[in-house]
């Protein structure tokens, strides 16, 4: 029940997404850090930790879910470490994802040959 209740939500994410893009003509970038943006208002608003426990991975794997990593972080480290927390609390919550998607991104960078579009 795990696995549908996260393909169920992470689909609902991705196909929001795609009507914006297909239907609404935004270009992708703008729907990028729309959803990141999103998930920390969200966050910050108490929203979406219930999709979170709802939908698991679904809710934390697509790019809202990387919005509520970050506010996620910040809002810990404000508790524990005052003021200076607001700036590294999120990179320090989210600093594995972050990590690997430099080394992953290098790795690709390496194998393949990236060519400007004409």
């Amino acid at each position: 029940m795990e696995y549908l209740r996260a393909f169920l939500v992470g689909g609902m994410i991705c196909v929001i997404g795609q009507v914006l893009m297909d239907f609404f003509k935004i270009p992708s970038p703008y729907v990028l850090v729309s959803f990141v943006t999103a998930g920390v208002i969200l966050t910050g608003l108490g929203l979406y930790e219930p999709i979170v426990k709802f939908g698991g991975a679904g809710a934390t794997v697509p790019l809202p879910g990387f919005g509520y990593g970050l506010a996620k972080g910040v809002i810990e480290e404000v508790s524990k470490k005052g003021f200076l927390g607001a700036f590294t609390g999120g990179t320090a919550a989210n600093a594995g994802g972050i990590g690997a998607a430099v080394f992953f991104g290098y790795i690709m960078s390496l194998l393949f040959t990236p060519k400007a579009k004409p």
